[in-house]
């Protein structure tokens, strides 16, 4: 036996796998009952035992050879054979090759795991149907958080627990292993999964290990070319002894996002309603020959039946209409840089020592420009639905808008450009100790950190006032409707869009707004393990213990000057100076033939000029635009809720027993323990009361988590594992916040977050059944049941003031803090069950003849079904039975493979059924979600040399556009946005 690189604890059995020159080609994996990750290697590593051999021994080791693809694929399965526990890995299949160009696409063709997308790549993942806040991510085996900027139809900057996986790039990593089973050595803080993330390091390899490559990307949507590079070096010494390895890799990303989109549906009875022809009795209070306030210049339209019909029928609550109905491109322009390093040092036999660093680095830029009508979103105040007349009208059966013609519409364009940065850094360093031939201890310790940025985000608009006879048409296409401006959008001499007052002397209201800012995450860890083999390869008891400190600190800031509207251009500037002209859009989509493809567009950097809107400081004013740039956090109300901070010491302590034995003549091994934690959780966030007042709770508790896992060998190639135990995940972090607005004149209220609610626990069993057929091919079906205890809702009560845990210094002096104050705050709720089941199928073709054999399949099939009851509004106890909030009922993926000496290629397709994404919706709505996505994914490649090869790859083949949508039966379109196509040319040097 060689020494066993891959770790002190790395399992009861070994076995030494041979490997064929060149060492590059080839994949060795140590399996591992504790492994924190495996990843891909040469000769040196200790390998798994191929699907012929029996971890317990019933089927003598042999020699294999493996390469390429189908070896990633072949080692993947000996991990997962391997381990007592359910766990799923994906293999790198070859040096600083990962399969995919993303680690959360990687992670799609895993059963189970469904991903969301942010301009068009992988973002954050879920896990049976349990979204990315109940999933835990460790990076080299320690919890991490990265965390960055996306749209805010994709949610925004990330202020949450889900793990943004766009931060880094995929060749930074050997392997990921998605552990679907609790056990008590693997920290809390999951009900979905633990997802294990691995960097390389040098004793992966043999001796000396280099690698180079490189693609140029070309995406069809904004006809942009642009690189991706990656280089790995390791590097051993002292006669193995020593080990160094650095990696890099960089990349950058322009693509176009275009589609339309409406900000959500509305009511037609909702903020007023619209403006009722001359005669019949308005739903505003509006007087006279026109709608709303006299200077909006619109008439009111005469008494017809056609007229009121109309009226009527737009002003039902029971038909809705787009709040912003609008076409936009998003110009995405991303830049990506990642490097890692290690160095392994075993002076003896008995002592190893690793340290390993990760950093990255993700920065973009967006512009988002839109055309839109504004009007149907706002009040009669706000010059909104209430002075706009409906011409013509129609309504589906569901209540969707089908046509509208309108008058008394204001039209914007609108610029927003934002500029995001993510630095991520992680350092930790492990060191393996065997004390004596029965003890064994590792010692690991590390820190991690994710800062986000958003320094610039301003938003500019354009605004003309009263337009006539605006028309929005959904009967061609429902998701891409035929819009019509009754002007020239791109006209910049004062008869169209503007910045100035419109002929009517309406004020329309544009604006600049200026909103920076940012989100850190921290971790410390240290973590301690003892094993002691009480039997040599029967039983081994664990013991450990683990503290981690972690900080969540968020801000915002915002204009003090809470008035925005620009009235009119600076001294000696025209509107030509400060506008452009937006060209080309829609390319790809199927637009009604009244659709604009270009229009007018403010233009940032010449406004920002003009105002001198990034002084920071305080103005008389220009002419006609606002005088007051200072920025604010906590003493504006409406950026004060971004304003917060979490912070959460973790101790925990665990003990475990592993054993070996035989059950009537079948090997099986399992894992029965038991874990503690102690999570003490400081939140902070501030009370709306005068310029906002400072709160900060403290909770604590406790949590015993017991698991257990069996693995029972019935043949020698076929698995029935078993798995049972309690689990549990930390409160959003956004509802922990003590921050909101308290009202102690007349009705006593308090609406905030609850930094006293408790962690969501649940109780879990599992069942896996794998068939082993052959070297590389398995057949698996999985059984999953969770218990949901609890659950988080918004809910409105009654409580004394004492009672809220709020500080009596919020109160006027007069108060005792025995009154009762009406608090709106979200609470733990019951939850319920979840159920579901996966299958599994890798099926190499070597049963064919000749070059045949090199092809096979991977198929991967999940079903899961979970039914929460929702509290529709805090004053009232009806409830909407619906879905758990972001998990697909079906999914599934697909990919077909040659893998051939010189030349091997595949296709994969994965589907994600539609899910919901809010319960109750808003707007008076009932549901908001996401339709089904099917994405086509390809790559080729061509061996030149044993050194050398070219590779072409395409993604996202059939353009899939993402489709968001309000209403379970209407289904009307919120966002539906396409990024295009991408292809991928490269070459790879590998030594």
């Amino acid at each position: 036996m060689s020494k066993n690189r891959a770790g002190m604890f790395r399992g009861e059995w070994s076995m030494n796998r041979r490997f064929s020159a060149p060492a590059w080609r080839s994949v060795a994996v140590s399996a591992t009952a504790m492994a924190l990750a495996l990843s891909a290697g040469a000769a040196r590593a200790q390998a798994a035992p191929s699907a012929d051999a029996d971890p317990a021994g019933a089927t003598p080791a042999e020699d294999i050879v493996v390469t390429g693809f189908r070896a990633s694929l072949d080692a993947a399965l000996s991990v997962k054979r391997a381990e007592t526990s359910i766990v799923d890995v994906i293999k790198a299949e070859d040096i600083a090759a990962f399969p995919d160009t993303n680690l959360a696409e990687s992670l799609q063709r895993i059963p189970g795991v469904t991903i969301d997308r942010d301009a068009g790549e992988g973002r954050q993942i879920s896990v049976r149907g349990l979204g990315p806040e109940f999933t835990r991510v460790r990076l080299n085996g320690i919890e991490a958080l990265a965390t960055t900027g996306g749209t805010d139809s994709s949610g925004g900057a990330n202020r949450s627990r889900g793990f943004d996986f766009n931060v880094f790039a995929s060749e930074l990593f050997s392997s990921i292993t998605v552990r679907k089973s609790a056990s008590a050595d693997v920290e809390e803080g999951s009900l979905g999964a633990t997802v294990d993330l691995q960097t390389a390091r040098p004793f992966d390899y043999d001796d000396f290990a280099f690698a180079v490559g490189g693609n140029m990307v070309w995406n069809d949507l904004s006809k942009d070319l642009t690189p991706r590079a990656s280089v790995l070096l390791s590097k051993t010494f002292m006669d193995g002894k020593l080990g160094v390895l650095v990696s890099g890799a960089y990349s950058k990303r322009k693509l176009f996002e275009e589609g339309f989109s409406t900000v959500r549906y509305d009511n037609g009875a909702s903020s007023g309603g619209f403006c009722s022809p001359t005669g019949v009795t308005p739903i505003v209070p509006a007087t006279g020959a026109t709608c709303g306030a006299a200077a909006t210049g619109t008439p009111r339209l005469p008494n017809t039946p056609g007229n009121v019909a109309a009226y009527q029928a737009a002003s039902s609550a029971s038909n809705f209409h787009p709040r912003l109905p609008r076409y936009g491109r998003l110009t995405h322009d991303q830049q990506r840089i990642g490097l890692t390093g290690a160095i392994q040092f075993e002076p003896t036999d008995g002592t190893k020592i690793t340290a390993d660093i990760l950093y990255a680095d993700l920065k973009s830029t967006r512009q988002e420009d839109f055309l839109q009508a504004i009007s149907f979103s706002r009040t009669l105040a706000q010059g909104g639905k209430s002075q706009t007349s409906v011409l013509a009208t129609e309504y589906d059966a569901n209540g969707g808008l089908v046509y509208g013609r309108y008058n008394g519409v204001d039209i914007r364009s609108e610029s927003r450009f934002d500029e995001l940065r993510t630095k991520f850094l992680q350092g930790t360093i492990l060191w393996e100790q065997k004390l004596t031939d029965r003890l064994e201890l590792a010692v690991l310790g590390g820190k991690s950190s994710s800062r986000f940025r958003n320094p610039v985000q301003t938003t500019t608009t354009l605004d003309v006032a009263n337009v006539n006879g605006y028309s929005i048409d959904f009967s061609e296409n429902d998701r891409l409707p035929d819009i019509s401006y009754p002007f020239d959008v791109t006209a910049n001499n004062g008869s169209g869009l503007g910045l100035i007052t419109s002929p009517s002397g309406q004020i329309t209201g544009s604006e600049i707004r200026i909103r920076p800012q940012g989100a850190s995450n921290t971790f410390d860890t240290v973590r301690m393990d003892l094993k002691w083999d009480l039997a040599p390869e029967e039983f081994s008891l664990k013991i450990g213990g683990a503290y981690k400190k972690y900080g969540f600190d968020t801000w915002e800031y915002r204009r003090v000057n809470q008035s925005d509207t620009i009235t009119a251009l600076p001294a000696g500037t025209t509107l030509a100076d400060v506008t452009k002209l937006l060209t080309g859009f829609g390319r790809n989509m199927d637009l009604g033939p009244n659709t604009p493809t270009s229009w007018l567009i403010p233009d940032l950097k010449a406004l920002a000029t003009a105002y001198d809107i990034y002084c920071n400081c305080l103005k008389s004013g220009a002419a006609g635009g606002p005088g007051d740039y200072t920025l604010s956090s906590i003493t504006n109300g409406n950026a004060r809720g971004n304003n917060r901070s979490v912070q959460e010491e973790d101790t925990s302590f665990y003990f475990q027993m592993d054993f070996q034995k035989e059950l009537f003549g079948m090997p099986l091994r399992g894992n029965v323990g038991m874990r503690y934690v102690k999570t003490d959780q400081t939140s902070t966030g501030y009370q709306a009361t005068g310029g906002g007042t400072e709160v900060t709770v403290k909770q604590s508790y406790e949590d015993w988590l017991p698991s257990a896992n069996l693995s029972l060998a019935v043949q020698p190639n076929f698995y029935v594992r078993l798995a049972a135990a309690n689990v549990m995940a930390r409160p959003s972090l956004g509802n922990l916040s003590p921050g909101g607005s308290i009202n102690t004149t007349g009705n006593l209220t308090i609406t905030s977050g609850n930094p006293y609610l408790q962690p969501f626990r649940a109780t879990t069993f599992d069942a896996s059944f794998e068939y082993y057929f052959e070297k590389g091919g398995m057949i698996g079906l999985g059984l999953f049941y969770k218990d949901i205890g609890t659950y988080v809702q918004s809910l409105r009560t009654n409580v004394p003031f004492n009672q809220t845990g709020l500080p009596m210094s919020l109160l006027p002096s007069n108060f005792t803090g025995d009154e009762i104050f009406q608090v709106t705050t979200p609470i733990n709720t019951e939850g319920g069950p979840l159920k579901g089941f996966e299958i599994n199928w890798q099926q190499p073709f070597t049963f064919l003849p000749g070059k045949w054999s090199n092809f096979g399949t991977l198929f991967a099939y999940t079903r899961v079904y979970s039914k929460i009851d929702y509290v529709t509004s805090p004053t009232n106890s009806a409830i909407i039975t619906e879905d758990l909030i972001g998990l697909s009922p079906e999914s599934w993926s697909g990919t077909f493979y040659y893998d051939g000496k010189k030349f091997d290629a595949r296709v994969s397709a994965n589907y994600r059924q539609s899910f919901l994404t809010r319960v109750p919706g808003q707007n008076n709505n009932d549901v908001e979600g996401k339709n089904n996505t099917l994405n086509v994914d390809f790559k080729i490649g061509y061996n030149i040399t044993e050194q050398l090869e070219i590779t072409f790859e395409g993604t996202n083949l059939t353009d899939e556009f993402n489709s968001q949508f309000i209403g379970r039966d209407r289904n009307s379109p919120v966002v539906y946005h396409h990024t295009g196509r991408q292809l991928m040319f490269g070459a790879r040097f590998r030594y």
